[in-house]
């Protein structure tokens, strides 16, 4: 996705893991039945030397809502403490979840992968499909 309209588009090439961790993605869709893996297709440890720098949410709707399940420890170390089990709105913004909120309603919303970068790191969301909607999203963050 590169529309300029769309916010948090992906750019034309991702930096190194972040490319490989939408490839694995990708890699995860059933044939031509969706444009999007299911959430239970998902194993982080197919991305072994990935594992510190991804996570996966949990998206809530009606209201809007995330909750961290998993948090690689790259990124629990660089935002400074564990994430696991909280919700996105009850942790402070600061690097490298800034716009964090904003970037996974988006990824819902549009049902399509997007892209975040500032401040010496990048930070990739894809959507994952379950129990007739987005229910997961997987993401990954690097530093730059």
């Amino acid at each position: 996705m590169s529309d300029p309209a769309f916010p948090f588009a992906l750019p034309s090439a991702l930096e190194g893991d972040l490319a490989q961790v939408h490839d694995h993605w990708r890699g995860l869709i059933r044939g031509k039945a969706s444009d999007m893996p299911y959430w239970d297709d998902v194993d982080l440890s197919g991305l072994p030397a990935l594992t510190g720098r991804l996570m996966l949410i949990a998206a809530m709707a009606k209201p809007e809502r995330f909750r961290f399940e998993i948090v690689g420890k790259d990124i629990a170390g660089q935002y400074g403490h564990e994430l696991a089990g909280r919700f996105a709105d009850e942790v402070d913004i600061r690097p490298p979840l800034n716009f964090f909120r904003s970037q996974a309603s988006v990824t819902v919303e549009a049902a399509a992968p997007s892209y975040f970068r500032a401040g010496g790191y990048a930070r990739l969301l894809l959507p994952l499909w379950g129990e007739g909607r987005i229910g997961m999203l997987m993401g990954a963050v690097v530093r730059l």
